[in-house]
């Protein structure tokens, strides 16, 4: 799993017919140890994020079954909405 940070979304009016109905969202990737790493990426919003959230995301295949469908062209899916991340 990853943490991440909704930044943003992406709107596709056209996409692979597999995509239609999914929201997708840009999320910035966020590591409580190495705080410099900053790349984004987009990914299917499964549970309702919404801008600024922090969130767990899911990738590859497990990402396709988050949206209950092996044959969408998926690789990354927003599986929950993080309240609270403490490291020691």
């Amino acid at each position: 799993m990853i943490i991440g940070k909704v930044i943003g979304n992406v709107w596709a009016t056209r996409k692979e017919d597999t995509l239609n109905g999914l929201k997708f969202m840009v999320v910035q990737y966020q590591d409580p140890i190495l705080p410099e790493k900053k790349n984004s990426f987009v990914a299917v919003d499964c549970v309702g994020a919404g801008s600024g959230e922090q969130v767990l995301v899911v990738t590859g295949s497990s990402a396709r079954m988050a949206i209950k469908n092996a044959d969408a062209p998926v690789d990354a899916a927003i599986v929950g909405i993080i309240d609270e991340i403490q490291v020691k």
